[in-house]
């Protein structure tokens, strides 16, 4: 990268935000879960912070992909498609609704490669959310730009997903569901919602899965096969990208040593989509 981008590492901002209930109302019912209606003083479920702190940027702004312009906070890597590819989060002690947050966000790492299928970077954003009592987690959030798709790129052929599941959920991934979170999570990314230009454009077969949304159903599989139990840390990684074209399947398995939970999506052909980790308190 000889440097280019060494500049937006350190870059900064922060906002603030009031943990409200009725996005989790909305969010339980986009999950298909018929859950008691949240109320102040309820923690929120893990995850469920990506509800807020969203971006309010202005119609004005919106680039051609439906994402902010780059070069505010993002650099302006010039790579046209960008996605979320994984994360590491650390919960210290949970938000409630009623509080009042603030998210502290960091540049912390800019790095570009070569891949099979062309020029990748990768940029990782590290968020720090807290209220009165102190810091409430920590997020590493890892962000994708890809090049153009060519048609003469070999396409990677995805690992297999593990067959040893405990637990196991099949989602339809329709648009109607990939919309609900889309306006959940106040995302433009035209590639969840615009047909034309998700598969004339960049290139592929059908509306894309969201990432967060796959985390988010398998943080929930958890949560519903193990109801008592506490998540004190989860990391994912997005490994195949998932499509309105076939329902898919989201899994999980304790692991031996008793505290930790592997967690995986798989489409229909039994392909890995995302791998997950979760460890409880």
């Amino acid at each position: 990268m000889d440097g280019q981008w060494n500049d937006w590492i350190g870059r900064a901002e922060a906002c603030t935000d009031t943990i409200t209930a009725a996005p989790l109302a909305r969010l339980a019912a986009t999950l298909d879960r018929d859950e008691a209606a949240p109320t102040t003083g309820d923690p929120l479920p893990p995850l469920a912070h990506w509800l807020y702190f969203l971006p309010a940027y202005r119609q004005s702004a919106v680039g051609p992909d439906g994402h902010a312009t780059r070069g505010e906070f993002l650099p302006p890597i010039a790579l046209p498609r960008r996605m979320w590819a994984g994360g590491r989060i650390r919960f210290e002690t949970p938000l409630r609704v009623g509080d009042v947050a603030v998210r502290a966000s960091e540049i912390v790492a800019i790095d570009e490669k070569e891949g099979r299928s062309g020029r990748l970077a990768f940029v990782v954003v590290r968020h720090t959310i807290s209220v009165g009592t102190g810091v409430a987690l920590v997020e590493e959030h890892d962000i994708v730009y890809r090049a153009a798709p060519t048609p003469q790129a070999p396409a990677a052929e995805p690992p297999r997903a593990p067959v040893d599941a405990a637990w196991t959920r099949e989602i339809d991934p329709d648009p109607v569901l990939l919309f609900r979170y889309s306006a959940l999570t106040f995302n433009g990314h035209r590639i969840h919602y615009d047909r034309r230009y998700v598969t004339d454009v960049e290139g592929y077969p059908g509306l894309v899965v969201h990432g967060p949304l796959i985390a988010t159903l398998l943080v929930d599989l958890l949560r519903h096969a193990m109801p008592d139990a506490a998540v004190a840390q989860f990391a994912f990684r997005a490994v195949s990208p998932l499509f309105d074209t076939a329902s898919f399947f989201v899994r999980g398995q304790p692991m031996h040593d008793g505290r930790r939970v592997h967690l995986w999506a798989a489409n229909v052909h039994g392909a890995l989509a995302m791998d997950a980790e979760a460890t409880l308190s």
